[in-house]
């Protein structure tokens, strides 16, 4: 059979990341379960022939284009892969790939999206238990950030470095990430691209990089983080939390994803119906915090 490579999309809420693990729900079992349930694998096997994926995400992060290829019958489109997922997880384009492709390897670029709560600083008009002229209250004016501080932040951490400090791996640490900052109302959203990442290298970076535009660290402690030296454990950057973090995009210089329309479409609609969902769950739980006196 013909290898063919698939962008999947999927909210990782309800996952212990994309990798398999003994006794905890996955997003790759759900894709092989899915292909069992099709007839492309074989009850007893262990994974398809020619598969590899783009890369794992953490528990809790979500993406829009995970990749993963495998030797698949032409009938196989997303539509039809679609039809032995769970909702929260959609095949939504392929392509055709060379014998000799694998999605991990041959991943010229990774990018991802981190949605940060951060309301400017510029914002912030004082206050104790009131809210200020943004309405945002005490604690929500905690997570302020100075957006220069930020960007700042962000352009030091960007380029080649070694970063042994911000990440749990002991070796091949040394990358070459971007990070640039947008603002969007009270997020701001940290797009973060490199040719691969260290274990939770982004939720160490965009920690970092809040600690230091929230006025938490110097832009010093940069430095500290880069440098040779083990950053002792009180001084360590923890991770930040993984929900807000997206995989966006997956380059594969000689590839040209298709999208399936049908498949899309339904993608489509299924996710903004779990984005509505998040948001009467936000409405219920401020009800509930605003209620309580």
């Amino acid at each position: 059979m013909p290898l063919r490579a698939f962008r999947i999309a999927y909210d990782g809420a309800g996952y212990h990341g994309f990798q398999r693990q003994p006794d905890v729900a996955t997003v790759e079992d759900a894709l092989f379960d899915g292909l069992r349930e099709l007839g492309v694998l074989a009850a007893d096997a262990d994974k398809p022939a020619g598969y590899a994926a783009a890369g794992r995400t953490d528990a809790g992060v979500s993406a829009l284009a995970q990749t993963i290829c495998l030797e698949a019958p032409e009938w196989l489109t997303p539509r039809a892969f679609n039809a032995g997922l769970p909702a929260d997880i959609r095949a939504w384009a392929a392509v055709d790939a060379p014998p000799d492709f694998h999605a991990t390897h041959d991943a010229s670029e990774r990018t991802y999206s981190y949605h940060l709560y951060a309301p400017s600083a510029s914002n912030d008009h004082g206050g104790d238990d009131a809210t200020d002229a943004g309405g945002h209250t005490a604690l929500e004016r905690e997570c302020a950030v100075d957006d220069g501080r930020f960007r700042a932040a962000c352009e030091a951490l960007s380029g080649p470095h070694d970063f042994h400090n911000l990440t749990p791996d002991d070796r091949n640490t040394e990358r070459a990430p971007t990070l640039e900052a947008s603002r969007d109302g009270d997020y701001l959203v940290v797009t973060v691209t490199a040719g691969g990442f260290a274990r939770e290298l982004v939720r160490r970076l965009v920690s970092l990089a809040r600690a230091v535009g929230t006025g938490t660290e110097p832009l010093a402690k940069i430095d500290r983080a880069l440098a040779p030296e083990p950053l002792p454990g009180h001084e360590g950057v923890a991770p930040a939390p993984p929900e807000p973090l997206v995989l966006t995009d997956v380059t594969y210089p000689p590839l040209s994803f298709d999208p399936d329309p049908e498949a899309a479409v339904s993608a489509r609609e299924v996710f903004r119906e779990r984005r509505i969902d998040r948001r009467t769950g936000a409405r219920v739980v401020g009800q509930i915090g605003d209620g309580i006196r």
